[in-house]
């Protein structure tokens, strides 16, 4: 029987300036094609990457996977981007934060 092989879709968003969570939904929005009505808050980016529905192009892949430097709003101790890291937790999303070059 054959394995099935995860689909990643990678978004690279390192040498990026993300030092708000405003900045974050504006980097991710195209990639991901997130609609205009994508509430922008932490608990509609884990619906749209654990419930799905909300993103075609998100759907298309079993996981997600946002590289990001360690700065700005992915300074260590930001309390601004607890909740939005805690939304990738589970199978369908990681996010990788780099030490910035």
């Amino acid at each position: 029987m054959a394995k099935k092989t995860e689909t990643e879709l990678v978004v690279d968003l390192r040498g990026r300036s993300i030092e708000t969570l405003d900045n974050f939904w504006d980097a991710v929005a195209e990639p991901c094609g997130l609609p205009k009505s994508f509430g922008r808050n932490a608990e509609a980016w884990r619906d749209t990457i654990h419930t799905r529905g909300i993103s075609a192009v998100i759907d298309r892949y079993d996981v997600l996977v946002v590289h990001v430097d360690k700065q700005g709003v992915f300074a260590a101790r930001n309390h601004e981007a607890r909740a939005l890291k805690s939304a990738f937790a589970g199978r369908h999303a990681r996010l990788v934060v780099h030490e910035p070059a």
